[in-house]
């Protein structure tokens, strides 16, 4: 059975950091792409950030330069370091997953519960 945890969330002022985790158990992160999504209230979900299966990263462009996702292979965890955070950060964050290993980005059907972010201004 695969299961995805997020960690990390919470509420932090406008400028500063907080880094998320996502927990996996069933497979290995290594080598399978994995994304940071976020959805809030009033703005449906979006796409933060994309490690693919070869290490290639992407970026939504109001992230880019302040966010970092990084993968833990030794914990078999995706991590996103969030910095200068503003209050348009704030929302729910969900880790995703393509289980097909070595293979590019297609289908990212496993999903975590998410944990939220708040930053106040």
């Amino acid at each position: 059975q695969v299961v995805l945890v997020e960690s990390g969330g919470g509420s932090v002022q406008s400028g500063g950091s907080l880094r998320l985790s996502c927990a996996v158990s069933g497979y290995t992160v290594s080598d399978r792409c994995m994304a940071w999504f976020r959805s809030a209230p009033g703005k449906g979900r979006e796409e933060v950030a994309r490690m693919d299966n070869d290490g290639s990263t992407s970026y939504d462009d109001s992230v880019r330069g302040r966010f970092t996702i990084s993968k833990d292979n030794i914990g078999n965890a995706l991590l996103l370091q969030m910095d200068r955070l503003k209050p348009e950060d704030t929302a729910m964050y969900h880790c995703a997953a393509d289980h097909r290993p070595r293979a590019r980005c297609r289908d990212l059907g496993d999903w975590g519960q998410g944990t939220q972010v708040t930053v106040a201004s």
